[in-house]
């Protein structure tokens, strides 16, 4: 039995209950592991999106979509990647639960050819990071420390296709569209300064 940390009493309690702790450990010696593979890397940096799972000090959850153009996920390392936070709504809902819990969980998914691998790990968060500056737009740069790598099946995954990329994603080259909501009246006077929302709207002709 792998030594990765994956079950607790709860698992252990309804992998009984439905006899299948067996095939549950079966399933971290052949497919869990605690270093990114080639195959791994070449997965994760070609996705557009992941979930990412926080809790706050108090193990209450938070579930989070995260997004940017493929590549914005890098492995840094063979148990480190690193993503970009880039703006939001200001909430700091994720991030936030990270400063005081550093335990996550990220979820990469393919919805063309259906694939998906989990990351469970610790999480830091990095103003002065060095890849700041490789990623356009990037206030922060949050680092993870696998502690376990898995795939899933992906036989309930509904198969999707892309449309096109969102405008909003950051890029070299590319000035993201203000997201309409931060121009209405209920917001314009509490946005921080220096954001480009901040702006007088222009005139209308």
């Amino acid at each position: 039995m792998s030594d990765i940390p994956m079950y607790h009493e709860g698992s252990r309690q309804l992998q009984d209950q439905f006899a299948t702790r067996k095939l549950a450990d079966r399933l971290v010696e052949v497919l869990a592991r605690e270093e990114f593979t080639d195959d791994d890397r070449a997965f994760i940096e070609s996705r557009p999106l992941f979930f990412l799972a926080t809790a706050d000090a108090e193990g209450r959850p938070d579930c989070s979509h995260k997004g940017g153009l493929p590549g914005f996920v890098r492995v840094v390392d063979r148990q480190t990647i690193a993503f970009p936070s880039y703006d939001g709504n200001g909430m700091f809902k994720s991030l936030g639960n990270l400063l005081v819990n550093p335990h996550v969980g990220l979820l990469f998914i393919d919805f063309e050819s259906p694939r998906r691998l989990r990351v469970n790990g610790e999480a830091s968060v990095h103003s002065d990071d060095p890849l700041l500056a490789e990623f356009v737009g990037a206030q922060l740069m949050v680092r993870v420390r696998a502690k376990a790598i898995f795939p899933n099946c992906p036989r309930y995954i509904h198969k999707m296709q892309i449309v096109e990329q969102s405008v909003y994603a950051p890029c070299e080259g590319h000035t993201p569209p203000v997201p309409k909501w931060k121009q209405f009246p209920e917001f314009r006077d509490v946005l921080p300064p220096g954001d480009p929302a901040a702006d007088p709207p222009p005139p209308r002709r």
